[in-house]
């Protein structure tokens, strides 16, 4: 997985290097920003998760795009297409999953040890895409923002994660499967903000487990802090 966020960061940079040396000019000054690259960082959850399930904690999303920006004509909004990668961590509070079992539907059972943390951790490629509003066209790194999307995504990584302590030495287990998860999420996306910084909401659309492979009522939700630019 670590290969695959250096590549990812690798291409943000890249793209970066790239825009500010092929800036285009009008008048002697620099074209304004497009948004290219988004970075956002927030609390995740699982809404409307049954209650047998015992989410706890701060559940942390990190989100990294670069968007590409097609003005519409000579008005205030764009369209803006991307590629990038989501991340989810949600822990659990003395509960695990049994990942390891023949059974077809994921099971959340008593933790079997004392853990300290417990997470369940999944990772997407995503292609975000958002219809945006500049309230100044002329400077986009100033005035008020605001944009609504939908990103689709395709799982590429999935693994349950649990820290305890033996003999005063530190364990860690780590279960890496994705048999039970949608292979793909589709998410309604909105950002409101000025200049470079913005909030940003994420609501999935479509469950998170397979049909018959785990509650299928459990929708994401990420609410968090956006910054963007370039």
């Amino acid at each position: 997985m670590k290969y695959l966020f250096l590549a990812v960061f690798g291409l943000m940079l890249s793209t970066t290097v790239g825009a500010q040396s092929n800036k285009d000019k009008k008048d002697g000054f620099a074209m304004p920003s497009r948004d290219y690259v988004m970075i956002q960082i927030g609390y995740d959850t699982w809404n409307s998760a049954p209650d047998s399930i015992n989410i706890t904690g701060i559940g942390r999303a990190f989100n990294a795009y670069i968007c590409y920006d097609f003005p519409i004509q000579k008005s205030n909004f764009s369209f803006a297409a991307g590629l990038g990668i989501g991340t989810s961590n949600i822990y659990l509070k003395n509960q695990q999953v049994v990942l390891t079992d023949t059974t077809a539907f994921i099971q959340f059972v008593p933790e079997t040890q004392d853990y300290k943390k417990y997470k369940i951790s999944t990772a997407y490629v995503e292609a975000p895409f958002e219809l945006r509003f500049f309230s100044n066209k002329e400077n986009r790194n100033e005035g008020f923002k605001a944009a609504l999307g939908l990103k689709v995504g395709a799982l590429v990584g999935a693994h349950s994660k649990g820290k305890r302590t033996f003999n005063s030495k530190p364990i860690i287990e780590k279960v890496n499967t994705k048999r039970y998860l949608d292979t793909w999420r589709y998410a309604m996306t909105l950002r409101l903000g000025y200049g470079n910084f913005s909030v940003f909401g994420s609501y999935q659309l479509n469950s998170l487990f397979r049909a018959g492979s785990g509650p299928e009522s459990i929708r994401p939700l990420q609410i968090g802090i956006c910054l963007s630019g370039l």
